[in-house]
């Protein structure tokens, strides 16, 4: 369906360079997109949430803002791939940005570690953070991450102590705070939105607490009325 989307908005620009009536082909593509909206479930709405090729962060950032500057590291132990920030120009006022990133091939997904984030990436985020209420910049965050690195060597160096330093930095910042989520939003929303912050979201986004892949066998094993419960 998708597809024959696709292929009738490039028919549609194919006639208009060669100036023909295209007025029913353009009522076909609305009907079309209703129709396809009207079917969409809520796994489609996962998928399109997932989909590798929408606008990622720093498409974003080159996008809305001038002469970004990224900065790097955490001055403690690293830099992470996953999360990109430095101070750009909105309307001649400085700002800093701070987006978690995804790639859209496989070699960028390992540099930007499929957009989860190590605790050097939160250290610097805060790094950011800390830095924007010393100068008083406003801040934006861009959001679109599965969720925290799960892995041994993030906890060896204090993956949960990072997120909850942040939490509790983040409560007492005396600048004004925007957070968007792109895409995925997992576990983040669950304490962005405690935080005394703007939050808002795209249309095509899912925020769960939890992965999906990862509840699916337990919940496959779940009593009927259980799942009920649950739907």
């Amino acid at each position: 369906m998708n597809q024959l989307l696709l292929d009738l908005e490039k028919q549609i620009e194919v006639f208009k360079s060669q100036n023909l009536d295209t007025t029913e082909l353009e009522k076909s593509l609305v009907s079309l997109r209703a129709q396809i909206k009207s079917q969409r479930t809520p796994w489609d709405r996962v998928l399109l949430a997932r989909d590798p090729n929408r606008p990622n962060g720093i498409d974003y950032i080159n996008t809305m803002f001038n002469d970004f500057i990224e900065f790097h590291g955490d001055r403690y132990y690293g830099d992470d791939g996953a999360v990109v920030g430095g101070i750009a120009m909105l309307y001649q006022m400085p700002i800093t940005v701070i987006a978690i990133v995804k790639g859209k091939t496989v070699d960028e997904n390992i540099t930007r570690n499929f957009g989860m984030v190590h605790p050097e990436g939160y250290r610097k985020a805060l790094r950011l953070m800390k830095q924007a209420e010393k100068f008083n910049r406003p801040i934006l965050t861009l959001i679109d991450t599965p969720g925290a690195y799960p892995g041994i060597g993030a906890e060896e160096r204090g993956q949960a102590f990072a997120i909850a330093e942040n939490i509790m930095e983040m409560v007492d910042l005396k600048v004004p705070t925007l957070s968007i989520i792109l895409g995925e939003g997992a576990v983040v929303v669950l304490w962005h939105s405690r935080l005394p912050m703007r939050f808002g979201c795209l249309k095509m986004r899912f925020t769960p607490s939890y992965l999906p892949k990862v509840l699916r066998p337990f919940y496959l094993k779940m009593p009927l009325r259980r799942k009920k419960s649950l739907a």
